[in-house]
């Protein structure tokens, strides 16, 4: 039986402020390398940079070209492997098309977020199920203050939040992925390969 399909998308826009309002997010170069590294890591097929901006586009292909042909390729394989995965997009809509084209089958489309408001909502251990059983996943992961309700909408379903033992919650998207990522697809203990 074929492993899960999970492909990855980092929504640079559209995404909002903190007073809510819509706005596009800066590409950080921590945020390209650690979401590559997580990614790598947990089996992710593909990791979609989302950005209308053409600068920010340009920034992130220079990054990478640093640790893939660049001095850095020398420096850390590693680095220049993880990003092999990452396309860079103007929009959600050339994100999917480009990862149904890879997996010729429509993904389910799933949002994160740190708020508790969304109907829609999907618990981790039936969303680890369905990934591991049934169709394909697209995941989307927001910048800034989170995706803007557009995106929100489009999607099927919404993960739970991530959520420690205060009220303090406040992640950045890197990290928030990474926890993501090892719920749905990390191995549980004692488990040496696939677990289903």
């Amino acid at each position: 039986m074929a492993g899960p399909r999970v492909a990855v998308g980092l929504v640079h826009y559209p995404v909002v402020d903190k007073n809510g309002r819509e706005i596009a997010s800066a590409v950080t170069p921590t945020d390209l390398h650690d979401l590559a590294r997580s990614s790598r890591t947990y089996g992710v097929e593909s990791l979609w940079i989302i950005t209308p901006l053409r600068d920010q586009q340009k920034l992130a292909v220079r990054m990478m070209r640093f640790w893939q042909k660049g001095v850095g390729a020398g420096y850390n394989p590693n680095r220049g492997q993880a990003l092999d995965l990452v396309r860079i997009v103007g929009d959600l809509d050339q994100a999917l098309a480009g990862q149904v084209g890879i997996w010729q089958e429509e993904p389910l489309v799933w949002a994160t977020s740190a708020s508790q408001e969304f109907d829609k909502r999907l618990g981790f251990t039936p969303a680890r199920e369905i990934i591991h059983r049934s169709r394909p996943v697209f995941l989307l992961f927001g910048t800034a203050w989170g995706l803007a309700p557009e995106i929100v909408e489009r999607c099927d379903r919404i993960l739970a939040p991530l959520q420690g033992p205060g009220k303090y919650n406040h992640l950045s998207v890197r990290s928030a992925a990474a926890v993501v990522l090892d719920r749905l697809l990390g191995l549980s203990e004692g488990e040496e390969d696939e677990p289903y």
